[in-house]
């Protein structure tokens, strides 16, 4: 695998001597990666993330993995509140209205086996910025293949075939990782959007949680806590 690198001077000291335990999965929202690569590397953006992936599944490197990216911003990922000190960014060059194409997923593959293994990250912390800013953030957005990862280890999918009794759907929700934003309106909602975005995309509109969604989030939660530490008992 070739990285390139281009350092990006968007990035600090992780606080409190954090370590990144958990991967953000982003896509631009740009027409091309060069356009991606410039604003990230921007001082005025002030943005950046660890790696990009062009569709051709170029890397690039913008900041170093023991430095804390400013890529995920406000949100909320199990117990973990300030997820730029404790993830790791990666931005897909993608508009978020396409698929994404077999090179960059499998440099994405790649890309991800290695630093789990580095860090010693487990498949339910690798997460979309949608999870952790639900209703604020979409991507990677409804085509963006999660079985795939899954499949591969990479990241977690739901196993209904077991119909594991479904529980309340938000205390499931929290134990599998997904928080509401802080003062949302309809924090159930806030969920719902996120959970189907990520695995029932092709759901609309502002529903109830049905018997599907109950189960998905009782067999994460089951399979897979976010916390494992404070779930284990």
């Amino acid at each position: 695998m070739t990285v390139l690198s281009c350092p990006s001077p968007n990035h600090g000291a992780r606080r409190e001597g954090a370590r990144p335990d958990m991967i953000v999965i982003h896509y631009t929202a740009m027409q091309t990666a060069e356009d991606a690569l410039a604003r990230l590397c921007d001082p005025l953006a002030e943005v950046s993330a660890h790696y990009l992936i062009g569709g051709q599944g170029q890397i690039w490197q913008m900041v170093e993995e023991v430095l804390r990216a400013w890529h995920a911003g406000a949100g909320r990922w199990g117990d973990v509140c300030d997820v730029n000190s404790r993830s790791i960014g990666i931005e897909l060059a993608n508009t978020g209205d396409h698929p994404f194409a077999d090179p960059q997923m499998a440099a994405l593959e790649e890309l991800l086996a290695g630093i789990m293994a580095r860090w010693d990250i487990p498949p339910e912390r690798v997460i979309g910025h949608s999870d952790m800013a639900p209703l604020r953030k979409s991507d990677p957005g409804p085509r963006f293949d999660w079985r795939r990862l899954a499949r591969r280890g990479l990241s977690v999918w739901p196993d209904l075939a077991g119909s594991r009794p479904a529980g309340d759907f938000m205390a499931d929700a929290a134990r599998a990782g997904w928080h509401p934003p802080a003062g949302c309106a309809d924090p159930q909602g806030a969920v719902l959007t996120a959970l189907r975005l990520r695995f029932r995309p092709h759901l609309r509109g502002a529903m109830a949680p049905d018997d599907t969604d109950r189960q998905i989030v009782a067999d994460l939660a089951h399979r897979f806590p976010v916390d494992r530490a404070r779930h284990s008992a």
